[in-house]
């Protein structure tokens, strides 16, 4: 086989490695416009996984590689004036010049031929001459951009300008973040020795910073002259150097580009490295990617019957492991472009959260790399819920939470999860035990389904309410049991389903509308939810002060029957949460079109439901921080403001969903995937948040806790299959300070015993 591989970086020159050690007769071609002792860029980081499939691949090459690497176990954050240091890392780090000499000399070694100062031309050209074409020309590739309509890429430009800098300066005992304050702004730098002499140091900023510093104005020099500037008490007196020769001015600052392209091939012509993928330098997945790409187009091109059917599983089965890294650098390079929202932070919270900033490492995963570091985060995050200093460390989500007059025993909430076992509006023994086996099983604060604050305001007829002297007393009855048999507390959702009512439920008909027996329903406007309900009733003024009697009527009802907290639902596209979202409400009066006309009446049943509760509790509300359609319906910035329009009318903290509020939503699912919304919310706006959304283990309950990202957490279906997740969840971290039921202790005996064989350990509940 005649092989071009157009670019002679290290996807280029390790794909022709890997063809030739398969089958030395393949004639390998690799073109690069540089010289051979021309590289952009300085340092490249490759971990220890990625490593061992290098070496499994040509042990030769990878052990020239090694011999060159410098290491480090330490990660440093140089923030406020404090130093912070987590160990257990394993990263190494080789020069990209050195690694790709290494490479030259390898391919050379195995007959591959290198031209070097040879301008690619066309992949239409070269097909001619060459039985596949390997476009491993770079994120500005010209053969991708040249068959752009096959290759469909998409490329996201981001926000932070950066420059790939060197120095002589000494890292060389941990990979370094430095966190400058500067008079225009926050101006951070990644740090990295690569050889016994260099380091890579990139500076990065937000373009707000870069412009009002004026580098678009400043030559090179000058602009390496300025960042020697900010970050001289850490340079030591060692200059900055840039190897960027063929560039000039503000030229040297980059944005990065985040490739993802839908066909990885075309014909006899496939992607590879960063012109079918990129990954952020700030988890160094670029590298990782160009290699294990390499090794596994060359293995199904020798493995497969057809060309055809060796680039269709490349593309399958590598663009699943890219999405899945590309996932880790976008949440990466994200937190870097958000970075200010957590500048208030103390250095050991800011640490914490760069070092789980990508999901890749969790709680547990960290303390495997240093206990001794998470022990620190650990005291620090109770003692600032109030602990005593010298009391024995805990996990963060057992550590007390208050919010006016209401304790929680810990950051554990059962959320909201609808029963539809209520008859005529009343709470049956159903709730009872439901409601009262999750109290038992060891949250902090337990939540009614919502409960509904008129006939016409249910969700299906199975739904319960807060409407007649019958339920009041029900209820009371449950938060009876809770109070006695539990140190849990217990929150009421009080809400209207508005264009979603009248439907049946579930299990019966996918929510359907009711074929007998329904009602009429309200909303902002006449907009059904979807095609198969009838369109609501659009609200008057007269039938808004109803409505929010109704729920002031609720709201003094739940003060009666005991409840500790009352949270207004204003998420899901249930009736406030439709006067919030575009989408559905579509007034033009003084309750539709911008944020505060549509804020208008979400506010005043916030206000009215406060002054009706006791001041000494506390209220909640649920949102839904996006609707999951673009900037045509609410979007996570507006949540913000939405967010603090709510606290300002009485709301203590914000229980962040989101969603649910079209059918036009398209969600992007995954692991705690709405954990963002509320991570954005609590830093930006400087509320207490609760986080919602796929969240199902200890493990990431203790990471979103500690990094800040909600004050507490909640989880629906764990509660479901699992009503003592958290008394389970205490075992699995061998915590012994949850209090268990007295009649089930030795149960919490056995488990623990079983625990604390040699063969089990932390993990999952």
């Amino acid at each position: 086989m005649r092989v071009a591989c157009l670019g002679g970086g290290p996807a280029g020159l390790y794909f022709a490695i890997s063809m030739k050690l398969r089958d030395p007769s393949h004639e390998v071609v690799v073109f690069e416009r540089n010289r051979p002792d021309d590289t952009f860029g300085w340092g490249v980081v490759l971990s220890d996984d990625a490593l061992g499939r290098m070496e499994r691949n040509d042990p030769e090459s990878t052990a020239a590689i090694r011999a060159n690497f410098a290491y480090w176990d330490d990660i440093a954050v140089v923030y406020r004036g404090t130093r912070t240091v987590s160990g257990g890392h394993g990263f190494a780090g080789i020069g990209r010049m050195k690694l790709l000499l290494l490479l030259q000399a390898r391919a050379r070694a195995l007959g591959v031929e290198l031209r070097f100062q040879s301008e690619m031309g066309s992949a239409e050209a070269l097909l001619r001459d060459y039985d596949l074409v390997v476009a491993s020309d770079g994120i500005n590739s010209v053969v991708r951009r040249e068959w752009a309509e096959h290759f469909r890429p998409d490329i996201d430009l981001r926000l932070c300008k950066f420059v790939w800098l060197g120095t002589h300066q000494k890292f060389d005992d941990a990979f370094t973040f430095i966190f400058e304050e500067t008079e225009h702004g926050w101006v951070w730098a990644h740090a990295y020795q690569f050889d016994a002499d260099t380091a890579t140091f990139i500076v990065e900023c937000r373009p707000e910073t870069w412009a009002r510093w004026g580098f678009a104005a400043m030559e090179k020099e000058e602009i390496i002259a300025t960042c020697e500037r900010i970050f001289a008490r850490h340079l030591g007196g060692h200059r900055l150097m840039s190897n960027a020769n063929h560039l000039r001015g503000s030229a040297v600052w980059m944005q990065f580009p985040r490739v993802i392209c839908a066909q990885w091939y075309h014909g006899k012509v496939v992607l590879m490295g960063d012109a079918a993928a990129t990954g952020h330098f700030s988890i160094g997945s670029g590298t990782r990617l160009a290699f294990d790409s390499a090794i596994a187009l060359a293995d199904y091109l020798h493995s497969e019957p057809t060309m055809e059917d060796a680039f269709r599983r490349y593309q399958q089965e590598r663009r699943t492991e890219v999405l899945r890294l590309q996932s880790a650098a976008r949440n990466s390079l994200e937190w870097f472009e958000e970075v200010e929202r957590y500048l208030h932070m103390e250095p050991i919270q800011f640490t914490y959260s760069l070092l789980t900033r990508s999901q890749r490492i969790s709680h547990e995963n960290l303390r495997l790399r240093d206990a001794a570091f998470v022990e620190r985060a650990e005291r620090w995050f109770q003692t600032r819920a109030g602990v005593p200093a010298d009391a024995p460390v805990r996990a963060p989500m057992f550590a007390p939470f208050r919010l006016r007059g209401m304790e929680l025993a810990n950051r554990i909430v059962v959320s909201p999860m609808a029963q539809y076992r209520a008859a005529d509006g009343c709470p049956t023994d159903w709730h009872l035990v439901h409601l009262g086996e999750r109290a038992k099983g060891g949250a902090g604060l337990v939540y009614t389904e919502m409960t509904c604050v008129s006939p016409e305001g249910r969700i299906t007829p199975g739904c319960p309410g807060l409407y007649a002297p019958a339920h009041e007393a029900a209820w009371r009855r449950i938060v009876d049991f809770v109070h006695t048999e539990s140190r849990a507390r217990i929150a009421c959702q009080i809400g209207h389903a508005g264009r979603k009512g009248s439907v049946q439920v579930p299990w019966e008909d996918d929510e359907m509308p009711l074929a007998a027996g329904g009602w009429e329903t309200l909303g902002p406007s006449a907009v059904p939810w979807s095609p198969a309900h009838p369109a609501p009733r659009e609200m008057t003024r007269a039938d808004m002060e109803a409505v929010t009697a109704q729920f002031v009527a609720a709201t003094e009802m739940a003060a009666r029957a005991g409840f500790d907290m009352v949270e207004l639902h204003a998420a899901h596209g249930y009736l406030v949460s439709s006067f919030i979202s575009p989408l559905s409400n579509r007034r033009t009066d003084a309750w539709g079109g911008s944020l505060e006309n549509r804020m208008r009446w979400p506010l005043e049943v916030c206000r009215a439901m406060r002054a009706a509760w006791p001041a000494e509790r506390p209220m909640s509300v649920r949102i839904s921080a996006t609707d999951w359609v673009g900037e045509a319906g609410v979007t996570p910035a507006e949540a913000v403001e939405i967010a603090r329009m709510f606290h300002a009318a009485g709301a203590d903290i914000i229980d962040v969903s989101a969603g649910q509020t079209s059918t036009e939503a398209r969600p992007v699912y995954g692991r705690m995937f709405q954990t963002p919304f509320s991570d954005r919310i609590r830093n930006e706006a400087g509320l207490a948040t609760m986080a919602v959304g796929n969240i199902t283990e200890p493990d990431q309950v203790n990471a979103i806790l500690m990094a800040g990202r909600a004050d507490l957490v909640c989880l629906a279906r764990p509660h479901l299959a699992n009503p003592y997740w958290t008394l389970h969840a205490a075992v699995a971290l061998r915590d012994r300070g949850v209090d268990w039921p007295a009649p089930y202790r030795a149960g919490r005996d056995q488990m623990y015993r079983l625990a604390e064989r040699p063969d089990s350990g932390p993990g999952k509940v």
